[in-house]
């Protein structure tokens, strides 16, 4: 199951995710998460699929069991399948 403490480790694809501008800090856009490369997320809008960079952006990702979670693109840029392998400290703020 998927909870804060364990999201960085996985699976994103499937998520209702919305993006927040870092320096605007309002929402660019919200959707689904179709897709994830090294750098880069698809997200599935109303208006067709957006392809945003992961490095410069604010990700509030909305979990299974109603919470949601900010997370900072960049500690998601990396292949999925070798962020299983980091290890991450966690702070809640």
């Amino acid at each position: 199951m998927i909870t804060p403490y364990n999201l960085l480790r996985h699976e994103i694809i499937g998520l209702n995710a919305g993006i927040i501008s870092v320096t605007d800090k309002e929402f660019m856009t919200s959707g689904r998460i179709v897709d994830e490369t090294r750098n880069t997320l698809k997200i599935e809008t109303k208006s067709g699929v957006k392809i945003i960079p992961k490095d410069c952006v604010v990700i509030e990702l909305n979990l299974p069991n109603d919470a949601i979670v900010r997370v900072d693109g960049r500690l998601l840029v990396s292949k999925p399948e070798d962020r299983v392998k980091k290890k991450y400290r966690i702070k809640f703020v």
